[in-house]
């Protein structure tokens, strides 16, 4: 009874916190002071002194600002215009047409920044103007953007990988490597629809232009540069001449010799993209701050553990387990962000993933695919905001026009359960 008066207050303060407006990490720090001063004997301000230093200590979180300036650093960059440009003549000949450039021109950025909205507005600045001049269908223009944008959470390098490697006190390294084949699957499975969407429909086939082998080799001459960026990242960490953060870094200076090379790198872009990593570092940071101080409060109050048992006497199968913590991270994601939704439940989950016998890395994988699907459920699906004010469409559009990929996601989490060695085959071979 006693747990379940602290799990109703902790809950009633963080969401009339948040929905007052009160900043994440804020609104974390709040709650957890006021859970340990009326529940806990403990010296409040010592453990939040200690547990604040101890959380931004962590060699590893060392990789998260530099990864962010990479990603700060294209998106500044004429990336999308050379995507665009050398993903055409490979993919306009397929079913679906240039829509395929979308799932493509996502999937490669989202392997260089790491950042679910960054990959929508970078990629979705270049292809909307021109998808739209070839009358491409609004809803498969829309659909496919707020769905491929989210790989930016899935495809290394990605900052949601890091907090909940940084979390649960996993290898971020073995994480980034198990998101690659994950990530591609579910690009493919994107591209497929599309593709079975382009055969029914007759709309776009006069859009299929044959281009030469010539054009298509001078195209992947604009792709090259990219390609070797994400390969020497991605490459470096794999065959372990470098860690995670050591490959951030390696990001960084292959970022800013390409920005050279376009001619896009200027004091100003070098600046704005300097200052952009800072805010989204700092703001990261906070959330961190504040989700652990929450955590070590919920520990002194006993409730994860609570909880813990109060799940374990439902007695509930590994799948059923799965099954509950997808409806619950959805529902969760359409009020809160992804790295919000990981650093706030991880306290009380983590134990509950370990005593099913899950493997962390496995589950990190599927907490990403989870948390995507979040990124386009309304009201606070993040890609949905961005279209929404790259398009001029109301939610309710961007929402229905997402659908499909949302129902593809589903079955993504489906294949990953039943075929776990998709996610486990590399990390467990590096």
């Amino acid at each position: 009874m006693a747990e379940g008066v602290l799990i109703a207050m902790f809950v009633l303060s963080l969401f009339l916190l948040l929905g007052s407006g009160v900043w994440v990490g804020a609104s974390l720090l709040v709650c957890a002071w006021i859970g340990m001063e009326l529940f806990t004997t403990r010296p409040t301000g010592d453990s939040m002194a200690m547990i604040l230093w101890g959380s931004q200590s962590s060699w590893t979180l060392t990789a998260l600002p530099m990864f962010i300036w990479m990603g700060e650093i294209l998106f500044r960059s004429r990336l999308s215009e050379v995507l665009f440009k050398g993903l055409t003549p490979w993919l306009g000949r397929l079913p679906g047409g240039l829509l395929h450039v979308n799932v493509a021109g996502c999937a490669i950025f989202a392997a260089i920044s790491g950042s679910s909205a960054a990959t929508v507005a970078t990629v979705g600045k270049m292809s909307i103007p021109e998808l739209r001049r070839r009358q491409y269908p609004e809803r498969m223009v829309v659909g496919t953007l707020a769905g491929a944008g989210t790989l930016g959470l899935l495809i290394p390098p990605s900052i949601s990988l890091i907090i909940y490697g940084v979390s649960v006190n996993e290898s971020i390294a073995k994480l980034f490597i198990a998101g690659i084949l994950p990530g591609a699957c579910l690009a493919l499975m994107f591209m497929t629809y599309v593709a079975a969407w382009g055969l029914i429909s007759k709309s776009v086939s006069a859009d299929m232009v044959v281009h030469s082998m010539r054009e298509k080799i001078v195209a992947l001459k604009d792709l090259a540069p990219v390609l070797l960026l994400i390969l020497g990242v991605i490459g470096s960490i794999y065959t372990g001449v470098a860690t995670a953060t050591e490959a951030a870094v390696l990001g960084v200076i292959g970022s800013l010799a390409l920005s050279g090379l376009q001619g896009s790198l200027t004091w100003t872009t070098f600046r704005e993209s300097l200052f952009g990593a800072v805010r989204t570092s700092a703001m990261i940071a906070f959330i961190l701050a504040g989700s652990t101080f929450l955590s070590l409060a919920m520990g002194f109050t006993g409730i994860p553990r609570a909880l813990a048992e109060g799940i374990g006497g439902l007695n509930l199968s590994p799948l059923e387990l799965i099954a509950m913590l997808t409806v619950f991270y959805i529902i969760l994601g359409m009020f809160l962000d992804g790295i919000s939704s990981i650093v706030l439940t991880m306290a009380v989950i983590e134990p509950l993933v370990r005593q099913a016998g899950f493997d962390m890395i496995w589950f990190g994988i599927y907490l990403m695919i989870v948390v995507e699907m979040a990124q386009i459920t309304p009201p606070i699906g993040f890609n949905l905001f961005v279209l929404q004010g790259m398009t001029g469409h109301d939610m309710g559009f961007i929402s229905r026009a997402s659908i499909p990929m949302f129902l593809i996601m589903c079955l993504a989490i489906v294949g990953l359960v039943l075929v776990p060695d998709v996610a486990l085959v590399l990390p467990n071979n590096m």
